[in-house]
């Protein structure tokens, strides 16, 4: 299960030291990923020195309607401070007037810009119906993202199983699903894992690995 876990951080008022104890907390449970808003990366890479915790960075949170050109300044600086991953947030403005084009071309500008590290797309599905969670996908998978993720836990709603089920058919093996936004407990992280997700954002990490 901890190989699943991306402990997460993202509150506004996070404080160096909660960074300090997240990363530490990451190290002993051996979770994947510590995932952090992009002024910590510098910071979470120090502390998980000498680890093989990865670091991962938001870019375009939460909302997701930042040009393009800031996303992917935004993305190669946390590459640049040591982030390994990058999780963005879909242009959702953008994909409701139908310009899938610029959608798409967001989705491929930040991948282009940070290489091999990977990328997953946020798409806050609590605002989608089951057809734009398809479309999504597929603008996703068409720009090369290495995951699609649900949620970023600050909409109206966070994971719902059966959106992960679709997600996961829709990409099949050209991306992998990330589940987050509301997974508290291990009996709930199993169930999305067992629905297709192969990673779980969480800020209760120590709960769901310490869970019987």
């Amino acid at each position: 299960m901890k190989q699943f876990i991306d402990h997460t951080l993202l509150k506004p008022t996070a404080s160096l030291q909660q960074i300090e104890q997240l990363c530490q907390e990451a190290k002993e449970n051996e979770f994947f990923a510590v995932c952090v808003n992009g002024c910590w990366v510098k910071q979470a890479v120090s502390f998980l020195k000498d680890s093989d915790v990865k670091v991962a960075a938001v870019v375009g949170f939460p909302l997701g309607a930042m040009h393009t050109k800031a996303k992917v300044f935004e993305a190669k600086q946390a590459v640049a401070d040591g982030a390994q991953e990058i999780d963005m947030v879909l242009n959702l403005g953008n994909f409701k007037s139908e310009n899938y084009h610029a959608v798409e071309e967001d989705i491929a500008a930040v991948k282009e810009a940070i290489g091999d590290c990977t990328l997953k797309v946020i798409l806050e599905t609590c605002y989608l119906e089951e057809e734009e969670i398809v479309k999504a996908c597929e603008l996703a998978v068409a720009a090369k993202a290495d995951f699609v993720k649900t949620s970023t836990g600050f909409g109206s709603a966070g994971a719902t199983l059966e959106h992960v089920k679709l997600m996961k058919s829709c990409v099949g093996k050209q991306a992998e699903v990330k589940a987050s936004g509301g997974i508290r407990d291990r009996a709930t992280a199993v169930k999305f894992i067992e629905a297709g997700a192969t990673r779980i954002g969480t800020s209760s990490g120590i709960k769901i690995v310490t869970d019987i």
